[in-house]
């Protein structure tokens, strides 16, 4: 990790890829806000890629994934923008969010940029930490001061690039995750306000998402093993079931990539139920999403653990 002694002083970049993310851990429940002064701060969990926004000098813009790839080229309308409306020196943890017909659409982030524009697909950044501005690193201050700070960096940047819909009322969070589910809000993250913000999984932020969204084991490939057609993977009930509907390109180069840079090696062999695949010696960990209530059948490929929230 980047202890954020990087960077010019003159110039106000302080801290410069990589830096490792805070993660939140799962709950179950929402927790239960205190009473006055309130503890936790509850925001909504959205359903696409996190991503560190660095704002360099000379108007370079990194968008660093929790895998520590640079989204940028993929994304160059809002590194555009981030670049010409935020200072050198600011540092944002967030969300990059597609949208198709008023809701959130994971799948249109796997399609190409060129794609998007095409078919008119917005892409926004959606920021809810800070951990720089020009001048300094700020990760040690507790979250009620870096939410002040990342409104006042937001205040005249606007759309594609805004601060996520947060509340420290237990209700209005219940509220968002009962209704706001049909348009692609994964959940709610409950956030401790005193927290500072720490490399790595911490107890200080909880996420509360649908149960439809869930952890598996990637045991094995169906295709060729730099483009996959599909994935076999393990459930946490020992079911093994492939992905459907066929991986996008972008997911299926994606995948080859991570399999290939894991290493350890893959073994041709016939599965007695779902026929020709490429074993993996290690078995890696992704997330994927079933209809909602849905406990048999075939779940869709979303991401591999670590790329999001």
């Amino acid at each position: 990790m980047n202890d954020g002694s990087g960077g010019g002083g003159r110039s106000g970049v302080v801290l410069v890829p990589p830096v490792d993310v805070m993660r939140p851990r799962p709950a179950d429940e929402i927790p239960a806000q205190a009473p006055p002064p309130r503890e936790l701060q509850y925001s909504l969990k959205l359903d696409g890629f996190r991503a560190l926004a660095f704002v360099l000098e000379g108007g370079r813009v990194v968008l660093q994934s929790r895998s520590r790839r640079d989204l940028a080229p993929e994304f160059p309308d809002i590194a555009a923008a981030l670049a010409a409306r935020l200072p050198p020196g600011i540092v944002l943890d967030g969300e990059l969010c597609a949208y198709r017909e008023g809701r959130l659409s994971f799948t249109d982030l796997l399609r190409s940029h060129a794609d998007r524009v095409r078919t008119a697909v917005p892409v926004s950044y959606i920021a809810f930490d800070l951990l720089a501005v020009p001048g300094r690193d700020v990760r040690a201050l507790p979250l009620r001061d870096r939410w002040e700070l990342l409104g006042t960096a937001l205040r005249e940047a606007g759309p594609p690039v805004q601060r996520v819909l947060a509340t420290d009322d237990e209700e209005t969070a219940r509220a968002w995750f009962r209704d706001l589910r049909e348009a692609g809000v994964e959940g709610v993250v409950a956030k401790a306000m005193g927290s500072a913000y720490r490399s790595g999984a911490t107890w200080a932020w909880r996420k509360v998402r649908h149960s439809e969204t869930v952890d598996a084991e990637l045991i094995g490939l169906v295709g060729p093993a730099g483009r996959p057609r599909a994935l076999l993977v393990r459930l946490p009930d020992g079911r093994t079931l492939t992905t459907v509907p066929r991986l996008t390109p972008m997911q299926s180069r994606q995948v080859g990539e991570r399999v290939a840079e894991a290493g350890g090696g893959l073994t041709a062999e016939t599965d007695p139920e779902h026929g020709p695949v490429l074993r993996l010696a290690r078995p890696q960990a992704v997330e994927l999403r079933q209809a909602a209530g849905r406990q048999t059948g075939t779940p869709a490929f979303v991401r591999f653990r670590g790329e999001g929230v």
